[in-house]
């Protein structure tokens, strides 16, 4: 009798949680706070935001987006209070200066150590972060820089040199250079590795005043501080705190995974979250990508230098009161600038190599336009200026056309629609209601890009309006929170494929196959195996 009344009970327990359950679901639905429920999209995205956190843990998001746009049309209904508009002129009202909107919580997720420029959703806070990054960034501080960038492109080339040598030879390299073979007088390797060595030394070097050594020792590892309090105390009475190395790229990508799939989830939820396995795999990459910017940072303050770099200019800004950043805030800025200026460079780059290698065409016009702008020829320094590539015009459509098709951030970044609400594509949305503009759906827009707006073509940025493309091209993001280091990243992309493109040749290993991605906050390649030759020999 006493098993049969626990059964009961247990059972009036889960139906009692099942009711409570439904019911949190369904009565703002019926009440409809936001004025949305008539909007179409995915069933469970009506009462839960369960639909969309499960489709960012499975990578690709902003394609499963985009064809919810091309069925339903301009709106798509992702979760109970959000919209995703799919209309390039909603870019310059979601995301406008002075439009009174706010991030949405789905940016809590991403905050390690304390809040950085990114993540922060407090206006005033931001407003005052923002005047201390900026002007580090102007297009004056940031040719400042180029002398490091140049000198990793030459580590680059040094090391391709090099496997090119090899290949010819027909040999094999070892697990450690990354698994490359010769064939036909070219060395066949998978190139992702090589653009993320490249873009985390490159940032290594700018951000905390030493690269990672990626390219010289051809593996991803970076140092971990393993306490981050004791890192944050420095190198006292002669003892180093202690570290551990693990593969920063790695890192990096699950940890994207995990803030990507976490800040969609109601901030209620996120708790229970934790204690799946996944999720707390992915906490454990946040903790380990944010104890390599404290070991960093702990590691260069403990040797002071007049080097000029994005720390030292950190440590110079001061806020309106005077105040420059204390460690933390220092360190998470520092964090901030490793994860923005690796994950896009390092992206974009391997993105532009395949489109190139599948489009011969295009590749022997861009090749045509450096020779004649850097010499037809091997001599000379590897790494071109800035001042020599700055102005090409094929360079400059064939980095932005990449861009657009291979938006890095491709997912509709959210934002809370102000008091007074908002009016985005002819249609109202109260205050509270959560507005997204997917950049990749945007990018593919054919009354902006053309019948062919899905295929690579550089050729559009000359035949096409130039103000409706700008219009439609959203790949820094815009307004007052767009990316602060978008002179940086032009210089980084123009000195880097104009270098590499005018030295190597790059063909596909299967030109049948994909540019296969998987997206966190970021939209990855997971490969790119091509095979490359010097064009001067």
């Amino acid at each position: 009798m006493a098993f049969f009344a626990l059964n009961l009970n247990l059972s009036t327990a889960a139906l009692v949680l099942l009711a409570a359950v439904a019911l949190v679901h369904l009565v703002p639905w019926l009440l409809d706070p936001h004025g949305i429920r008539s909007y179409p999209g995915p069933w469970l995205a009506k009462f839960s935001d369960a639909w969309l956190g499960w489709v960012a843990a499975h990578g690709h998001r902003s394609e499963v987006v985009h064809e919810l746009h091309k069925k339903h049309g301009t709106f798509v209904r992702l979760a109970p209070n959000h919209v995703s508009v799919a209309d390039p002129d909603a870019i310059q009202l979601v995301y406008a200066h002075g439009n009174g909107s706010l991030k949405a919580d789905f940016y809590d997720a991403f905050v390690s150590i304390q809040r950085g420029l990114f993540n922060t959703r407090s206006r005033a806070e931001h407003a005052r972060k923002r005047k201390i990054v900026s002007h580090i960034f102007s297009q004056k501080n940031v040719l400042e820089f180029e002398p490091h960038v140049r000198a990793h492109i030459r580590a680059l080339v040094a090391q391709w040199d090099r496997l090119c040598d090899l290949g010819r030879k027909g040999l094999e390299g070892t697990e450690g250079e990354g698994g490359w073979v010769g064939r036909d007088g070219r060395v066949w390797l998978d190139c992702l590795p090589w653009w993320n060595y490249l873009a985390f030394d490159i940032i290594g070097d700018l951000a905390f005043g030493a690269p990672f050594g990626m390219l010289h020792a051809c593996a991803d590892s970076a140092p971990v501080a393993v306490s981050h309090e004791a890192a944050m105390k420095g190198y006292g009475d002669g003892a180093a705190p202690e570290i551990e190395h693990f593969p920063a790229v790695q890192v990096l990508n699950s940890r994207g995974e995990y803030s990507a799939s976490m800040g969609v989830l109601p901030p209620h939820w996120r708790p229970l979250a934790r204690r799946i396995p996944w999720f707390r795999r992915g906490n454990q990459a946040v903790q380990r990508l944010a104890g390599i910017a404290v070991a960093a940072v702990a590691k260069r303050l403990a040797s002071p230098t007049d080097r000029t770099d994005l720390l030292s200019k950190l440590q110079e800004g001061k806020d309106d009161a005077g105040n420059p950043m204390g460690r933390p805030e220092l360190t998470a800025e520092a964090l901030t600038q490793l994860i923005a200026g690796s994950d896009t460079t390092s992206n974009s780059s391997c993105a532009i190599t395949y489109h190139l290698a599948a489009n011969p065409r295009v590749q022997e016009k861009l090749q045509a336009e450096l020779d004649d702008a850097l010499g037809a020829g091997p001599d000379g320094d590897p790494a071109a200026t800035f001042e020599q590539v700055k102005r090409l015009p094929y360079l400059e459509a064939v980095i932005s056309e990449a861009l657009r098709v291979h938006s890095t951030s491709g997912i509709g970044l959210p934002r809370i629609v102000p008091p007074g609400g908002l009016v985005v594509a002819g249609r109202f949305f109260p205050e509270g209601a959560v507005l997204s503009v997917p950049t990749y759906t945007v990018h593919r827009d054919a009354d902006a890009w053309g019948a062919d707006a899905d295929v690579f073509r550089p050729e559009r940025w000359f035949e096409r309006d130039e103000k409706t493309l700008q219009r439609a091209f959203n790949p820094f993001s815009f307004g007052p929170r767009s990316c602060v280091g978008r002179n940086l990243a032009n210089l980084e992309l123009l000195i880097i494929i104009g270098s590499i493109l005018h030295r190597y040749h790059f063909v596909l290993e299967d030109p049948g196959k994909n540019f296969e991605t998987r997206e966190g906050f970021l939209r990855k390649p997971v490969e790119c195996k091509v095979g490359i030759k010097r064009r001067h020999e």
